[in-house]
């Protein structure tokens, strides 16, 4: 086993509470990338795209550590969904979801001294209820939707939402835990001791 020091480069509440119900023990960093907004990438490339620039630009800052960055987008009719920026944004987004299927996808980076040394993705495929737009308000008063790809967070009122999904829960509230924990047992079984 190694003793590398693990960084999650990100600011989301849900990936460090995800992280530590997963019985990690890692500092947070939140580097300062451009993400990457190119429409024509498919999800898979558009959500690893983004996660490479916040894992290498933190494994620079933090040299000797293995470090995390994540990226989760909605997709709906192939077309990627961010985090709103404004609450009637967030309406017109859970709106748009309404009813219909769409696809999660979160794209995970694993870096160290600026090299990515694995990278996996996740698709978690989503079905709503039929929503009316006082739902919808009801729902944004309960939860935030601000900070949150889609508009919403699907750990919070989920029965409000939620028709059936299929694939990881915890990718869909932003970061697939059992692939990364994976991916961390082998990362750490593989790398030399210091």
């Amino acid at each position: 086993m190694n003793s590398r020091p693990l960084v999650l480069a990100s600011a989301s509440p849900r990936r460090v509470e995800l992280l530590r119900g997963a019985g990690f023990d890692f500092e947070i960093l939140v580097p300062q990338v451009e993400e990457a907004h190119d429409a024509t990438l498919t999800p898979e490339q558009l959500t690893l795209e983004n996660a490479r620039l916040k894992a290498v630009a933190g494994s620079r800052l933090r040299p000797g550590s293995l470090v995390i960055g994540a990226d989760t987008l909605v997709y709906v009719d192939g077309e990627p969904l961010g985090k709103p920026g404004d609450m009637d944004e967030a309406l017109a987004m859970v709106r748009r979801l309404s009813g219909r299927a769409h696809e999660v996808c979160t794209g995970v980076a694993f870096a160290c001294d600026g090299s990515v040394e694995r990278e996996l993705h996740v698709i978690t495929h989503v079905i709503f209820k039929s929503l009316t737009d006082e739902v919808i308000r009801d729902y944004h008063s309960q939860v935030n939707p601000l900070d949150k790809a889609g508009g919403y967070g699907i750990q919070g009122c989920t029965e409000t939402l939620l028709h059936h999904m299929t694939g990881s829960f915890t990718n869909v509230v932003g970061l697939p835990v059992e692939e990364v924990s994976a991916a961390l047992t082998e990362l750490t079984a593989a790398s030399p001791a210091p």
